[in-house]
């Protein structure tokens, strides 16, 4: 897992999606009125916003690639595994193989993952054109049927690749420690704890982890 990262999926495999979310100016707005910390917070990052990936095979597989690894490691295998696979297509990844795959640095297990997601995939078991026109939880219910796709890796999909604007992570570390951090004093948090503060994050709980996440790492990924 990469926590408090964006889903870097940089390469010749994906487009980052630079354009504002629509939500994202009214939602800065409300939560500084509505929240003290908000209020101190975003105006520190000025102009910066979430940055979203529109292919959802290649976010998805660089969510697999990068769970319980560092940072540096992730971005390692996922670079050779773009060298293996350039256009990093379901076919394409099928094709390679789980040596071919292996041989990028992944484990067996995450080997097994992205083959079976690319299975799912090319044989349409998912239905990723209907996915922008369906509810948090439907998305999520049917991403984690894919082996590998735990309900923090279809969260962070929600954000990076749907642009869900009331997304909270509760099993993200990088969202528990900013919480710690900055309405804690450091003190440890629970998911009640967290769920009490994002309370007041509704409708835009996305857009107040997004800014936790900015004050443990100030620069977005991208």
């Amino acid at each position: 897992m990469v926590p408090a990262k964006e889903m870097n999926v940089g390469g010749a495999a994906a487009t980052a999606t630079a354009a504002v979310p629509p939500y994202w100016e009214e939602a800065k707005i409300e939560l500084m009125k509505r929240d003290r910390i908000m209020k101190k917070l975003i105006p520190q990052f000025g102009d910066l916003h979430l940055v979203g990936h529109d292919d959802p095979f290649t976010t998805l597989a660089r969510s697999i690639v990068g769970q319980q690894v560092s940072t540096k490691a992730a971005d390692t295998a996922w670079r050779k595994l773009l060298l293996a696979c350039p256009k990093c297509t379901p076919a394409q990844v099928l094709k390679a193989g789980a040596e071919q795959l292996a041989a990028c640095g992944l484990s067996k297990r995450k080997t097994e993952y992205i083959l079976d997601l690319a299975d799912h995939f090319k044989a349409r078991r998912v239905h990723a054109s209907q996915w922008d026109q369906m509810d948090d939880e439907a998305v999520i219910a049917e991403l984690v049927q894919i082996r590998g796709i735990t309900r923090w890796t279809a969260e962070m999909f929600l954000i990076f690749n749907l642009l869900r604007p009331n997304v909270l992570p509760l099993d993200d570390p990088g969202l528990i420690q900013g919480i710690s951090v900055n309405y804690f004093s450091g003190e440890p948090v629970s998911r009640s704890d967290a769920r009490e503060v994002s309370a007041n994050w509704e409708p835009w709980r996305t857009v107040a982890t997004w800014y936790l996440w900015r004050s443990l790492d100030p620069v977005p990924v991208e």
